[in-house]
């Protein structure tokens, strides 16, 4: 059976799933969410975090920032809080060029081997 791409994505997402998503440690989002007021998952009775997709773009926000950018951690949250909306774009416009950049290489490698 072939997985239907309109159907809904989970609701919440458990912090080892998201970390997972990322390559990052549980440990370095949990001390995201101390340095970066706006990053609140869920939690539940037992004191579970559950990550929305909202939470999870977030995240990826924060991480272009500071994991690709190599922003400290005082200037990603005063460029997101000052600027959110290009803090947004420019995470999307930084992953659509790194999948450009890695079609470009699997291209190349391509071309050396035909010559």
């Amino acid at each position: 059976m072939a997985l239907n791409p309109d159907k809904p994505r989970k609701l919440y997402y458990s912090i080892k799933e998201v970390a997972q998503m990322l390559g990052v440690n549980e440990s370095l989002l949990r001390y995201w969410e101390t340095e970066f007021p706006h990053l609140k998952p869920k939690t539940s009775a037992n004191k579970v975090r559950q990550y929305t997709e909202k939470d999870i773009e977030q995240i990826k926000v924060i991480y272009n920032l500071v994991k690709v950018r190599g922003f400290r951690l005082s200037a990603a949250r005063k460029l997101i809080n000052t600027n959110r909306n290009g803090a947004d774009r420019s995470a999307e416009v930084i992953e659509t060029l790194t999948a450009v950049r890695d079609e470009l290489k699997e291209v190349k490698k391509h071309l050396r081997g035909l010559v």
